[in-house]
């Protein structure tokens, strides 16, 4: 059995996440300990449970140590399955936990399982710390197209904090061979795209939103107001481009100009990098490129704990797979040796 130190580097759920991915689609059982021992409230959280149980569930694994707070499990995976899934973050305690966390775990082993399968998830979609969910669909699933992965996301409900609520619903098309990629520079701003919405809020706040936008963002970048529903009040920014996405959420207090501003600063310093993929992507991405046929390589506008903790993990399982060219906040070159 192989063991996982949660406490690792940035210390999150990531560590989890990745380390139940691989250890599903390897066939390797582990035990991870010290479950988000740097975070301020370390052990499984709702969305994290229901990470487990999901990657269980499409397992067949047996596990131990599965509960709200618990710094150590072990995960003893069976065989891979495809087929229908439905998971609820809030089924055993009210949560807006992330949905999209959720999927960065499920993912991996269901696009290597050989088998179509549907997976609804219900819980928060566009809720702080996580990709929303825009994130997932114009994002990271056409990063993964490019690769050879057909999976696609359909936003059914949204849900922001604190009720959660929201719904997506993921189809994975069977399994094909996931081949290498070579992205070294980024798309030009003309590729790029913005929207702004507002669910429970007057309708001057997503106008402000988008006319921030377009104040700051390139002339060549469309920025559109969209229809957003849910059970709490809530808007999002996002402004979106191959391999890369910025996003900001509102709040009470925040003014709609922030957010814009927010969304919008992150996408000019990407664009300032001259690098190909956004920071977030560049650690999301890292599991794929390891399973591939054939070499990867990309630049990311700067190299993160994430990063580098996801790297850490995914060598656990594979042996030696990456180089990085770049220190810890700079712009950096990432290359992957994938399989043979």
């Amino acid at each position: 059995m192989l063991s996982v130190d949660g406490s690792y580097g940035e210390g999150g759920g990531q560590i989890l996440r990745t380390a139940l991915a691989l250890a599903a689609l390897t066939g390797v059982p582990v035990r991870i300990e010290r479950i988000r021992a740097r975070r301020s409230k370390p052990g499984l959280r709702p969305q994290h449970l229901t990470a487990v149980q999901a990657v269980a569930r499409v397992s067949q694994a047996e596990v131990t140590g599965v509960h709200l707070g618990s710094q150590a499990l072990t995960f003893r995976p069976r065989t891979l399955q495809g087929g229908h899934y439905l998971f609820d973050v809030a089924e055993q305690t009210r949560s807006a936990g992330a949905v999209t966390l959720v999927a960065q775990a499920l993912l991996p082993p269901l696009i290597t399982a050989g088998a179509p399968a549907t997976v609804i998830l219900k819980g928060g979609t566009h809720v702080p710390w996580s990709p929303p969910a825009h994130y997932l669909s114009h994002v990271f699933l056409p990063a993964l197209a490019a690769m050879g992965a057909e999976v696609e996301m359909t936003l059914e409900r949204w849900g922001w904090y604190p009720r959660g609520g929201g719904e997506i619903r993921l189809t994975i098309r069977g399994a094909r061979p996931l081949i290498g990629v070579q992205w070294h520079t980024p798309a030009k701003s003309s590729a790029f795209r913005a929207l702004s919405a507002a669910a429970k809020l007057p309708e001057h706040v997503a106008r402000r939103q988008a006319a921030r936008l377009t104040a700051r963002l390139d002339a060549t970048v469309p920025v559109e107001i969209i229809p957003a529903g849910g059970l709490d009040p809530g808007s999002l920014v996002f402004v979106w481009g191959p391999q890369a996405g910025f996003a900001a959420l509102g709040a009470r207090g925040k003014p709609a100009e922030q957010v814009a501003d927010e969304a919008a600063e992150a996408y000019l310093a990407f664009r300032a990098s001259g690098a190909a993929l956004d920071r977030h992507l560049a650690d999301q991405i890292l599991i794929y490129l390891a399973l591939a046929k054939g070499p990867s390589r990309f630049t990311t506008e700067a190299v993160t704990s994430h990063l580098l903790t996801n790297v850490w993990v995914i060598e656990q399982f594979l042996g030696p797979t990456f180089e990085i060219k770049g220190a810890l906040g700079e712009r950096g070159e990432i290359s992957c040796q994938g399989q043979k």
